[in-house]
């Protein structure tokens, strides 16, 4: 192995078809990545048929352009990294199959990358972060706060008993008809709202433990919503938006709040995934931080929605370890990172 392995990534769990090439020096030489928002847009949602199709079309042109961005060729990457799960199930087999066809190809040695642990790492690839540290990881399909101790090791604090917070932010935007995707359209609508206009409940706000809850938020925004005069104004949905945006803010700070005291005091606080992307609650995160006199570490923006940088990364983590994979290894649609706190009806 060199001193500084160059990795191949491939990321293709949901709808950002993407490749990307990785050095072991934390140097990101190359990350394309092909947004499918606009087959997706009519729908009001990702279809994963849709998806499937959209990969298999894309993925070999962005691998090319991949290698050629970074000024490599597959002779000379180290190692090839693909996402195997968690994720929508023919998505993750087309790059996973991509993946180990070029690793077999190639004779190149191959790594499965748990999508949720490219965003656990990503704050090691853009700052170095030692372990252990607590980590927020907020998506459209995810919500939970797990303290990272080391690479494959994982130990669960809280997770959502429903839905997943960018899945809130999604059914927000469609209800208040603000546009697809719903984060930044929710965020982009808020920008000009009131928060304090409509009081909404904070579910498990103050209770013990680190779970979050987000199903009944939904019901709360579909209902004040239903009880304005119709059609609802721009200002109304402005409002409504942000008095959402600002709810969760607060429950993300009073659950995050609780997982910061059972970690070590001093423990970094990181926040990763899609909806980190969200400048209002990372702002709210980062002032927690600052109270609790920690550290905080947010991936840029580029960086926390879906990449193949952050596959590469988790790869590469793996790959120095002397850890790599099988090529009979199976796609999974579910795969949680900390296995031992895996309820039934829990979200992955």
């Amino acid at each position: 192995m060199t001193e500084s392995p160059l990795v191949l990534g491939i990321e293709s769990s949901c709808d950002e078809t993407a490749a990307a090439v990785v050095a072991g020096d934390r140097r990101i030489l190359s990350n394309v990545v092909l947004s499918q928002l606009d087959d997706h847009r009519a729908y009001g949602g990702v279809v994963p048929e849709i998806a499937a199709r959209a990969h298999v079309s894309h993925l070999d042109r962005l691998i090319a352009q991949a290698l050629r961005e970074a000024g490599v060729t597959l002779a000379e990457i180290d190692a090839v990294a693909a996402t195997a799960g968690p994720g929508l199930i023919g998505g993750v087999i087309v790059g996973l199959t991509m993946g180990k066809a070029l690793a077999l190809g190639a004779g190149k040695p191959f790594v499965g990358v748990n999508h949720l642990e490219g965003h656990a790492l990503t704050p090691r690839l853009v700052s170095g972060l030692e372990f252990p540290y607590l980590l927020l990881l907020v998506s459209g399909g995810h919500c939970q706060l797990l303290a990272v101790e080391g690479v494959g090791r994982y130990r669960r604090l809280g997770t959502t008993i429903d839905d997943a917070v960018g899945e809130a932010f999604d059914k927000t935007a469609k209800l208040l008809g603000l546009g697809y995707p719903g984060g930044p359209a929710v965020e982009a609508a808020a920008a000009t709202g009131d928060p304090a206009r409509f009081t909404l409940p904070r579910p498990m706000f103050g209770r013990p433990g680190c779970d979050f809850s987000f199903s009944g938020l939904k019901t709360a925004v579909r209902e004040t919503a239903a009880s304005l005069p119709q059609p609802l104004s721009a200002q109304d949905r402005a409002d409504l938006a942000a008095s959402f945006q600002a709810t969760v803010g607060a429950v993300m700070v009073d659950r995050t709040r609780r997982a910061i005291a059972l970690m070590p005091k001093g423990t970094p606080l990181v926040v990763a995934g899609g909806v980190a992307a969200n400048k209002h609650l990372r702002a709210r995160l980062e002032a927690l931080a600052a109270e609790t006199g920690i550290a905080f570490v947010a991936p840029p923006i580029r960086l926390c929605t879906d990449n193949g940088a952050m596959i590469a990364w988790a790869g590469l983590e793996h790959f120095r370890q002397g850890e790599t994979d099988p090529l009979d290894l199976k796609p999974r649609a579910r795969w949680p990172l900390d296995a031992a706190a895996a309820m039934p009806g829990a979200k992955a």
